[in-house]
């Protein structure tokens, strides 16, 4: 083989790009999108967006917005007006204090997430992620040079992580812990009682930061939400993230905020300005709509949510093997299926892992969700929620025939 040759087989992609795995849950939405492409009625479980439309008041804003001409590039934390209603949403949902220099805006929670980690995290140092765990946590952690340890509750607790555990994992490598509450995937939400107690061990260990998604925390069937910021002895030490995608459905739009102290909000906002600047001028304006409009919508969509989590409940508990908690938030049931490794498929095919089980209910029942692996939780699956609820009926029907066949 000659030199030209021998080079050309070497990859010109850097570590980070080769090590990063793609986000589980928009690769099994692709195979699901091929295969509806090629005819087939795939009802898709897998991706986590809401089956309903945007509120109409807030496109009519972003008409608005488009008519008066708000097609400049905004201010890279946010237009001033967004960044002050995200305060008064903190002081009256979370009876949380900001000020317009402690919120980043950014193009989803997902950025908020990604430039959090990125602004405190140095290589070497580890990362606490509370596990089950959303799927990304761990790739951005390696992104940013740190070590993600993840640490698994228990079935159950709802897979919640106790102050104890937390207590033993801490080491002096610690930078920061993650966790989202109610959770993806597994919808536990932590009470006041659990982060109290959760805020107390942190208090104890002040070179330990807390990063806290509440993308969910509209989507809430026990009642009150709790935010770890809400603490005193912890409040400086919490980045909180949260958006627009889930509790208003505006998951094309990218729209996503944090608040944290100032220093830490800065360092987000240096992060962002070398990455994508501001965020769509368009997208704010319709997110500042959002906010002023109060939260009837998202308490309409939740109730649709509840109901759908009890009916598809009432199945899955009927199919053998399953294992669910009660999930308390969220949109997703996150069942252990653990039972059926081992089993063989009509072709003659072994289930060793809950990916081969979501590729067999994809091929076999047409149904997509997500293996538990990518949420570190290898024996369990995530099936979404955010379906019309003859579509869920029809989806689980098609699983517990499929799960039937094997031997």
């Amino acid at each position: 083989m000659s030199e030209n040759a021998t080079l050309a087989l070497v990859s010109p992609l850097s570590a980070r790009a080769q090590d990063m795995q793609e986000s589980a849950t928009i690769a099994m939405a692709k195979k699901c999108r091929e295969l509806i492409a090629k005819g087939f009625d795939v009802i898709n479980l897998s991706f986590g967006e809401p089956d309903f439309q945007t509120p109409q008041y807030i496109k009519d804003a972003a008409k608005q917005a488009l008519d008066d001409g708000y097609t400049f590039y905004t201010p890279v934390p946010g237009i001033p007006d967004l960044r002050q209603a995200i305060c008064d949403k903190f002081k009256r949902d979370n009876n949380l204090d900001f000020q317009p220099n402690q919120i980043v805006v950014g193009t989803g929670a997902k950025q908020a997430l990604a430039n959090a980690v990125m602004s405190l995290v140095n290589p070497g140092e580890e990362v606490i992620v509370f596990s089950p765990y959303w799927v990304s946590y761990e790739e951005m952690v390696k992104l940013a040079g740190g070590t993600a340890v993840p640490l698994r509750g228990t079935l159950e607790n709802e897979y919640k992580v106790t102050a104890a555990q937390l207590e033993a994992a801490i080491t002096p490598r610690t930078k920061l812990v993650m966790y989202s509450s109610p959770c993806n995937p597994t919808g536990a939400v932590f009470s006041r009682e659990e982060l109290g107690a959760i805020a107390e061990v942190l208090a104890r260990h002040p070179h330990v930061y807390a990063l806290a998604d509440e993308i969910y925390e509209y989507i809430n069937f026990v009642g009150e939400h709790v935010s770890l910021a809400q603490f005193p002895e912890v409040h400086d030490r919490v980045i909180t993230v949260n958006g627009f995608s889930k509790g208003y459905a505006m998951t094309g739009w990218r729209l996503g905020y944090l608040a944290a102290r100032p220093d830490i909000a800065y360092a987000c906002e240096k992060m962002q300005s070398q990455i994508t600047s501001g965020t769509c001028s368009i997208t704010q304006r319709a997110g500042l709509a959002a906010l002023r409009g109060g939260r009837g919508s998202a308490d309409e969509m939740v109730a649709a949510y509840r109901r759908r989590r009890d009916l598809v409940l009432d199945i899955v508990r009927d199919i053998p093997g399953f294992k669910t908690p009660t999930p308390s938030g969220a949109f997703y049931i996150f069942p252990e299926v653990s039972a059926y490794f081992g089993r063989t498929t009509p072709d003659g095919r072994t289930i060793n892992t809950s990916m081969d089980l979501a590729l067999y209910l994809l091929n076999d029942a047409l149904v997509s969700a997500v293996s538990g692996e990518a949420f570190g939780a290898p024996e369990c699956m995530r099936f979404s929620t955010a379906a019309a609820d003859d579509k869920l009926v029809e989806a689980f029907r098609r699983v517990k025939a499929s799960l039937a066949k094997l031997a």
